[in-house]
C-alpha cells in the first residue's frame, strides 16, 4: 500500500486534521519557507501528534548539531535533506541520530536521479529559485526505471494523485500545496487525500 505524507504543518488545527486522516508521515519544515517552523512550536505540535504517525523534520543546508537536537529531543522520527547535503552529512547524520534519512532530489533530467547512502531518495520538482514546496509536478516519465523504495513530490493533489501512484509505483506520496486553501492546510482536503489514495493503493 502506497504510504502518504502531509508535509508543513504548522498549526494545532493541523495536527488535528492529520490525526484523523491517519498518513503515514507528517512533515515539519525547518527550512527557510512560508511553512517555516520553529523548534518550540514543533515540540508542542509533535506532543499532540497521534504516535502512530511519523514526524519528518525537513532541512535545508542546517548544522548537523542542530539536527541531533532535534532527533534526540524526540521531535522527529526522520531526517529529511532539501538542501546541497553531501553524503558524508548524511552518513553522519545517520550514525549520530539513529534515524532514516530521506535525501530529495530535485528532478529536470535523468541525471539528477542520483544514487545515495541515504535510507530513502524524494524526487521533487526542480525550481532554480527555491529547493523545494514549489507546488509543480515534473515529468513522472523520468522514473520509469528507478528501483527501491523512494518519495515522490511535486505539485501532488486530488486531481492527480490516482494517475502518480499508478504510473511511478512510489513507496511515499509527498503533498503539501495541494491539501491547501489559500496557502493554509485545508482539514477537508487532507482526509478527503489519504481516504482517495488508501482506496487507489490497496
Amino acid at each position: 500500500m502506497t504510504k502518504v505524507k502531509i508535509c508543513g504543518l504548522s498549526r494545532f488545527e493541523d495536527i488535528a486534521a492529520v490525526n484523523v486522516a491517519q498518513p503515514d508521515y507528517i512533515g515539519f519544515v525547518f527550512a527557510q519557507s512560508k511553512r517555516q517552523i520553529d523548534w518550540e512550536t514543533a515540540q508542542a505540535l509533535k506532543q499532540s501528534l497521534d504516535p502512530a504517525i511519523k514526524a519528518v523534520g525537513v532541512f535545508v543546508n542546517h548544522p548537523v548539531a542542530e539536527i541531533i537536537a532535534l532527533a534526540g529531543a524526540g521531535i522527529i522520527d526522520l531526517i529529511q535533506l532539501h538542501g546541497d547535503e553531501d553524503e558524508a552529512t548524511v552518513r553522519l547524520l545517520q550514525a549520530q541520530s539513529g534515524l532514516p534519512v530521506i535525501r530529495a532530489l530535485r528532478i529536470s533530467s535523468p541525471a539528477d536521479i542520483q544514487a545515495t547512502a541515504a535510507d530513502y531518495r524524494l524526487f521533487d520538482t526542480y525550481d532554480p529559485s527555491q529547493y523545494g514546496g514549489s507546488g509543480a509536478a515534473f515529468n513522472w516519465e523520468l522514473l520509469q526505471d528507478v528501483t527501491g523504495d523512494f518519495f515522490l513530490a511535486g505539485g501532488l493533489n486530488s486531481n492527480n494523485i490516482a494517475a502518480a501512484i499508478q504510473q511511478v509505483r512510489p513507496y511515499c506520496v509527498d503533498i503539501s500545496s495541494g491539501v491547501e486553501t489559500d496557502g493554509v492546510k485545508d482539514r477537508d482536503k487532507i482526509i478527503e487525500i489519504v481516504e482517495m489514495i488508501r482506496k487507489i493503493s490497496c
